[in-house]
């Protein structure tokens, strides 16, 4: 807290496309540090989702790809610097060098493996399911609690909410389910935020997951393993729109035999992956050899800079390479 308390001009900071889980942790950190009366800005690098645009706070984010400058200006005078669900600097692409340069003291807020050096204090937590879950646990550390407001609470459960697929992966810990009691004490209204981000899409999503998963996904039954991928041009066919993707990737793990599960979907300049598993399969580990990714255990990402093509021949030859450790996998009970 002593490092908040001698800033005047805090700047917070997520990662490119930015999810449920940067967003409410870094609007929760919003709503508690403007109590403290402090000049407070949230940065992304480029847009969001429309589902996630409900949160208080969601309106006043700058967006980096929309107005450079004036970014690289707020970034260039902050005296400190909140770097929220990413830990290191490449991870919100052309802002990047403008944080790195920043004179701002900065601080990490992370639950990813292998934080980067480039941070004065790091808080990094990978066996924590969301970076919201480690927001709330330092401020009930810090005897923060009984001051957090209603909006701090719903954008906090949110974040844990969307970062474990709605508490279906990654959401073991007895002791989360005590802090949502503790949400709940705030008055916030599970149901409405769930209904909020889950059944506020749009007519072209469905039928774009329709055409994915009967075009666009492939079964290797020997593996236990599903492929759904969708170019660009498929995309363009149902007028896409940021975040109609989400979750697609937890289909095929409905699937009887399938434990891993990948979604390749090409975007602007680079091809973005998302893994899920089941068991003990490591998709993390998988997205680290072969994507430059990593997370957790059972829900992960990755990034690939190089052809469409490529990156679906690169697919196939990692999952021939896992092919033991994935039919071992599927063998456990």
């Amino acid at each position: 807290m002593d490092a908040i308390d001698r800033a005047e001009k805090i700047v917070i900071t997520a990662h490119l496309s930015p999810d449920g889980d940067a967003l409410g942790s870094s609007l929760a950190l919003y709503h508690f540090l403007k109590r403290r009366n402090k000049n407070v800005r949230v940065i992304v690098p480029n847009s969001f989702p429309y589902f996630l645009k409900w949160m208080k706070g969601a309106r006043e984010i700058e967006v980096y790809e929309y107005n450079p400058t004036a970014a690289q200006h707020i970034l260039s005078h902050a005296d400190l610097i909140f770097s929220m669900d990413y830990n290191i600097s490449k991870r919100v692409g052309d802002m990047g060098p403008f944080l790195d340069k920043s004179p701002a003291q900065k601080i990490l807020i992370d639950h990813h493996l292998f934080p980067g050096e480039n941070f004065d204090i790091i808080v990094s937590h990978p066996e924590i399911s969301s970076t919201s879950e480690v927001l709330f646990r330092l401020f009930f550390q810090a005897g923060k609690y009984e001051e957090l407001t209603q909006a701090e609470a719903e954008c906090i459960y949110c974040g844990m909410m969307t970062d474990t697929g709605g508490f279906t992966y990654n959401s073991s810990d007895p002791e989360i389910y005590e802090i949502i009691s503790l949400l709940l004490r705030k008055n916030i209204n599970k149901d409405a935020i769930y209904s909020q981000v889950f059944d506020n899409y749009s007519a072209e999503r469905f039928r774009l997951l329709g055409f994915t998963l009967s075009q666009r996904m492939e079964i290797y039954p020997e593996l236990h393993s599903a492929l759904l991928y969708l170019s660009r041009e498929d995309q363009s066919r149902f007028r896409f729109s940021k975040g109609d993707t989400e979750g697609f990737v937890n289909y095929p793990l409905s699937i009887k035999g399938v434990i891993f599960s990948t979604f390749i979907r090409e975007d602007e300049g680079l091809i973005k992956l998302s893994f899920r598993s089941q068991k003990s399969f490591p998709c993390n580990e998988f997205a680290a050899d072969f994507f430059n990714g990593g997370g957790h255990l059972n829900a992960s990402g990755g990034e690939f800079y190089g052809t469409f093509e490529e990156a679906l021949r690169i697919f196939n030859e990692g999952l021939r390479s896992y092919e033991e450790k994935l039919k071992r996998t599927a063998g456990e009970l």
